[in-house]
Parts: C-alpha cells; structure tokens; sequence
C-alpha cells in the first residue's frame, strides 16, 4: 500500500527529480480538468474512483488523485506523484488503496498505459451488471470501441493486493476498455485527452444502449464488415478529435485559451 516518504527521504529524491517541467505542468492541468469534466457529467462515485497518468520524463512515476477527495476537488496542485513501490513522492496524504493497487499495477505490467481511468459511471457499469458482452455493437458511437474491448468476467473483491491488480491488469491485455462485471470499467490510453474522449463517449455509448434495450424492440446490430469499417474511419483522426474535445471543454472550465 501506499505510504509517505519522511520529509528528509522525499527532500532528497525530490532534489534529484525534476517535477516542475512543461510537460509534467501541463499533464496536471489535463489531469486535473478531466476530474472537473467527470464531476460535471456524472461520472464519478463518492470519493471512490480515480484516474492515473504516468509522469511525463519518468517510467516509475504516476500522478493519481489523493484520497478523501470528490472528483470536484481535484486540482493540478493536490495530486499526488506516487512510485510503483507504493511511496508518496510529493503531494499531501494517499492514494485510495485500491487506486494505487490498480494503477500502479497497470502503469507497470502493461507499460503502453500512460494513461487509466477507472469510474463506476452508471451507464457503462449498468452493461457490467449483465449476462453476456457488456457493449453491442448497434451505433456508431459504439463502433469507436469496435475490437477494443476486454471483460473481466471474475469480480474477485476489491483491489488490496498487488496480485489483484496484476490480475486486472493481466486480463486487460492489449484492450483499451476493460469492462469489469459486478464492478465498473478501467480506460486505458496513450494520452490524457485520449482517455478523457474514450471515457466520454463509452458513457455516452452505454446510455443509448440501455435506452434502446427499455423499448424490448428487437435489437439491430450491424455487420462485422460495416462495423470495422466505421472503427478504423474513426480511430484515425481519434488522437486529433481527442486533444480538440479536451480543449474544448477545458475551455468551458475556464482552463484552457
């Protein structure tokens, strides 16, 4: 589990880090607001959920949002910059013990995820409380996530171990989405504002969804052929749309020019 480094130990190696670059200021500005975005759609639960981001410049390094926090008060200067052996770099207080051992776990055993968020968003964790694949491919905002998904079928309790977070992340694999049944979803990305985009729109995705299933119409799925399709015209301009949503909504924080 996570703990604080003594205020001698965590003088020493912050003396030999460098935290204050460009890039780490501006990953927890992006951090930060994707909190506030949360907050303000609905997705967060309690002071339950957290997103993580490796820091910029360093491969054992995550920012993660402090414990005891709402989405809503998360800020660029209250998150904490934890290391995969469970110190508190810098930063007041600790992680959720569950949100190191799962991202600290993630950030180390699949070293492609910069980026992980993980919500129990109500609309994506309704398709996780379900028999069968959570996701169907029946719209196009779904089709964003058409071959990127992956199902723990296994909720196993929480999170208080690093071989449960090993787990998670071992069934995660090469997926973007993991759909945790019984449990929530975890976002995996490559960039901040990739993740904030998937989050936002597997929100949206899941919600149609369960609207259209409440009619008891008979479902219209599409064709594998039309739904790859659609993907890959979309997954190629995804990293651009994704930093121009971020911007834009950063923008109606308040936080972006």
């Amino acid at each position: 589990m996570a703990h604080t480094l003594t205020a001698s130990a965590r003088a020493s190696r912050l003396t030999a880090l460098n935290l204050d670059t460009e890039a780490i200021i501006t990953a927890r500005n992006e951090l930060a607001a994707c909190f506030q975005l949360a907050a303000l759609h609905g997705l967060e639960e309690g002071i339950c959920n957290h997103f993580s981001a490796m820091v910029p410049g360093h491969d054992d390094l995550f920012l993660v949002n402090p414990y005891g926090y709402a989405f809503a008060e998360v800020t660029a200067q209250n998150l904490l910059v934890c290391d995969f052996d469970g110190n508190v770099v810098e930063g007041k207080g600790q992680p959720e013990a569950t949100a190191f051992y799962i991202h600290a776990r993630l950030h180390k055993q699949l070293p492609r995820v910069k980026v992980a968020f993980h919500t129990h968003m109500p609309h994506a964790t309704a398709l996780c409380l379900l028999q069968g694949p959570p996701l169907l491919w029946l719209g196009q905002t779904a089709l964003k996530f058409y071959g990127r998904t992956a199902v723990d079928e296994d909720y196993n309790g929480l999170a208080l171990d690093a071989s449960e977070g090993d787990r998670i992340a071992s069934v995660m694999g090469d997926a973007d989405i993991l759909f945790l049944k019984n449990h929530g979803v975890i976002v995996a990305a490559p960039t901040i504002a990739e993740a904030w985009d998937d989050l936002y729109y597997l929100e949206r995705a899941a919600h149609v969804q369960l609207l259209a299933m409440a009619t008891q119409r008979q479902l219209k799925p599409l064709p594998h052929a039309i739904a790859q399709r659609a993907y890959e015209q979309m997954r190629e301009g995804d990293p651009q749309s994704a930093r121009a949503h971020l911007h834009s909504a950063m923008r109606r924080l308040g936080l972006h020019n």
